[in-house]
């Protein structure tokens, strides 16, 4: 099934000036119900139980992503909910599997499934989760994918993979479109984008408008091999937005932001005009639907802004 996805509010930091941690819960619903009303289709939150390099110091607030969707997803009635993107290595992938399907019936059916490879060492290690080499995380992701989906889609199915099974499962009440929508994060061309093309409804990307035009092509010919219509997957790209009614201040946002580099080839600063410019050159490029982060999220005006000025571009 097609992901629904045209603009996602993805928030990665819950540090807000003036928030104490007993009302962050509120600020985020305030964050959420203002994305609902300017345009937004979804919103997503990190899959990281420490605050990752780039975004925030390590000893930042951090909460678990699939507990926090569910409680949005009673003081909201229309974002999708998903993680971007759960790391397959800390949940066994058939109650992964079950909490999605949990959320899409409490959500009234706004659930969507994120999954990547996971890479984040040191969270790894302090929660004792395993970390194998990489290529056997893509080992597990395949795993988890294939689940995922029998539990989706079939009343009770069994499966044996690599590293992970199920026998005879339960998976009730189902979930309410009748199938959950898959999303596979990354943007590594032989592993990610062939998994994307055999198992997932969405890919979300990661580069500049060029190296974005590239990827769309790798997802082509993965398609082709594979025998998957490429029209049947939805095309994202993350994309840090810095957005001000004032363009020079918006500018200035960016550049005393001290974004890495790989961030910086993907951000879109300005005012309006040149957000829409780079939101059009992204469609040019072969995108669908984008997933931005707002250095500034906890001011609910420049999250209006932004899906003023974003959502009807990708609509």
């Amino acid at each position: 099934m097609r992901a629904p996805i045209t603009l996602s509010l993805h928030v990665p930091n819950f540090n807000y000036p003036g928030v104490p941690p007993e009302a962050i819960f509120e600020k985020l619903v305030e964050i959420a119900t203002t994305a609902e009303s300017s345009g937004f289709s979804g919103l997503t939150v990190m899959d990281h139980l420490h605050q990752i390099p780039g975004i925030g110091p390590r000893t930042n607030h951090m909460f678990e992503g699939n507990v926090m969707l569910g409680a949005l997803a009673g003081r909201t009635s229309r974002l999708n909910l998903g993680l971007l993107v759960g790391g397959v290595m800390y949940r066994n992938p058939a109650l992964l599997a079950k909490m999605t399907t949990s959320l899409d019936v409490i959500s009234g059916g706004r659930a969507i499934l994120g999954l990547g490879a996971a890479w984040f060492e040191e969270e790894h290690r302090a929660y004792g989760f395993d970390f194998p080499p990489l290529r056997e995380r893509f080992e597990h992701l395949e795993d988890a994918l294939q689940i995922a989906r029998l539990m989706f889609t079939e009343d009770e199915p069994s499966f044996t993979g690599k590293h992970h099974s199920i026998s005879n499962v339960l998976n009730n009440p189902r979930p309410l479109r009748g199938d959950i929508p898959i999303m596979v994060g990354g943007s590594g061309e032989r592993k990610t984008l062939r998994l994307v093309a055999k198992y997932a409804d969405a890919c979300n990307v990661f580069g500049d408008v060029e190296q974005v035009k590239h990827l769309m092509g790798v997802l082509d010919g993965h398609c082709a091999d594979v025998g998957r219509d490429p029209s049947e997957i939805t095309r994202t790209r993350m994309a840090p937005v810095f957005i001000d009614p004032d363009d020079a201040a918006a500018r200035r946002k960016f550049e005393a932001s001290g974004t890495d580099p790989r961030r910086a080839a993907m951000a879109l600063a300005g005012g309006p005009e040149r957000i829409a410019e780079g939101v059009q050159k992204l469609r040019d490029a072969g995108i669908e639907g984008l997933t931005i982060s707002l250095p500034d999220v906890h001011d609910t005006g420049l999250v209006r802004l932004a899906g003023e000025t974003i959502a009807p571009l990708v609509a």
